[in-house]
């Protein structure tokens, strides 16, 4: 199993880490989890993506929006603090989001050259889009990744993409940015009862699972299951965005899965997608408890055994 991982995707602010319930430093405890196992091989990105790159996917509007730390404050959810400097946010915070994108981008291109899985630990930020950052999402790694990779010539414009979004919440950024893409395919399993509660953005998903709050895992792998039968065999490229706060002890995601639900829907969608033979990245997703590191830990080394 290929993962991606840098010590830039690390999130730490200090005492602010106590605002929002995000552990941003878990991408470092995933890492020390996994190193000494065999299966696994870990790839970093070189460098961050650019902002010239993010520019030329976002709107004007946009564009001004993620330079303004009254902006990012809201996005991130988190109070607006005087002292905190856009130079902080942007070192601490903004930076390694941006190291996230690079890792869906190498694990793309990584994918499209040899096939196969790539998991990269950060990502999968779903609810940003060209003209909006919120729900903890700046930047939308996919749609940058998908416009590089066209522009690079490793995709082309009539290549068929399929997005499987599993986090808990409604991915509403990469339904927006994809709104008038038919070539892209999404499959949404997440929680109705909360937000972001679009019908919008909800009604572009291709193959929608909606659950309702409090479902649990034997329910959630069944819809699961029937939605992964949905699948063509002719996409190009997918993007897995596969949040953790799906688990009972998140208290963000509204669902009840255990970590054992969380490594049997993992290893569900690497069957469906080797089974399709479509090259792919996994992205990190949302994930707000202390056991979000732990079910990780516990998928990966599964999935590298299949």
């Amino acid at each position: 199993m290929k993962v991606i991982y840098s010590k830039h995707y690390n999130i730490s602010l200090g005492l602010l880490n106590y605002l929002h319930p995000f552990d941003g430093t878990k991408f470092k405890t995933i890492y020390e989890g996994l190193k000494n196992n065999k299966s696994v091989e870990f790839i970093a990105p070189l460098e961050s993506v650019s902002m010239e790159q993010i520019d030329s996917f976002v709107s004007s509007i946009m564009h001004h929006r993620i330079r303004n730390k009254n902006g990012i404050f809201k996005a991130l959810e988190i109070p607006q603090i005087p002292l905190v400097t856009f130079s902080l946010l942007d070192r601490k915070i903004l930076s390694p989001m941006r190291w996230g994108v690079s890792g869906t981008i190498l694990g793309a291109q990584s994918a499209l050259a040899n096939g196969g899985i790539y998991w990269n630990l950060s990502g999968g930020y779903h609810h940003a889009m060209q003209q909006n950052m919120e729900g903890f999402c700046i930047y939308n790694d996919i749609g940058i990744c998908h416009q590089q990779l066209i522009k690079d010539e490793k995709l082309s414009p009539d290549d068929k993409i399929l997005i499987i979004d599993t986090d808990a919440h409604h991915g509403n950024g990469n339904a927006y940015t994809f709104m008038d893409n038919k070539k892209v395919t999404i499959l949404d399993v997440y929680n109705a009862g909360i937000y972001p509660t679009s019908s919008y953005t909800r009604d572009r998903v291709n193959i929608p699972v909606p659950l309702t709050p409090g479902t649990e895992g034997e329910v959630y792998l069944q819809r699961y299951k029937e939605a992964l039968q949905k699948l063509d065999n002719d996409y190009r490229l997918a993007f897995v965005v596969s949040g953790t706060d799906t688990l009972i002890s998140d208290k963000l995601g509204g669902l009840c899965l255990s970590i054992d639900d969380v490594v049997e829907r993992e290893k569900l969608t690497l069957q469906a997608l080797n089974q399709h033979s479509i090259p792919t990245v996994i992205l990190g997703g949302g994930g707000y408890s202390k056991e979000s590191a732990k079910s990780v830990i516990r998928a990966i080394s599964a999935c590298a055994e299949l």
